[in-house]
């Protein structure tokens, strides 16, 4: 990895990356469908997530801006709490 170009190595740090948090929001989002606890909150929540997790792949795939990634980053992450903690209280 360290004889790729950055610009290369960004967007394979980024495949990675979509191989971890999201497989979370994959099965949380089936859970809250499978509980039925499908509402417009959740469902805001979820899109909510989908849209930063991009704007965040955007991020680290082209400009790579670390400050800009980590609060897109953590702005996804309190949405995917959110969502992980209407399913538990769910069961």
């Amino acid at each position: 990895m360290d004889t790729l170009p950055s610009r290369v190595r960004w967007k394979s740090d980024n495949y990675t990356n979509l191989m971890e948090q999201p497989t979370v929001f994959y099965a949380v989002a089936v859970s809250l469908a499978v509980l039925g606890e499908v509402d417009g909150l959740a469902v805001g929540l979820a899109w909510a997530y989908v849209a930063l997790r991009m704007a965040h792949s955007l991020f680290q795939a082209t400009v790579n801006r670390i400050l800009v990634r980590f609060y897109l980053f953590a702005l996804s992450s309190v949405t995917l709490i959110a969502l992980t903690v209407r399913a538990a209280i769910a069961l």
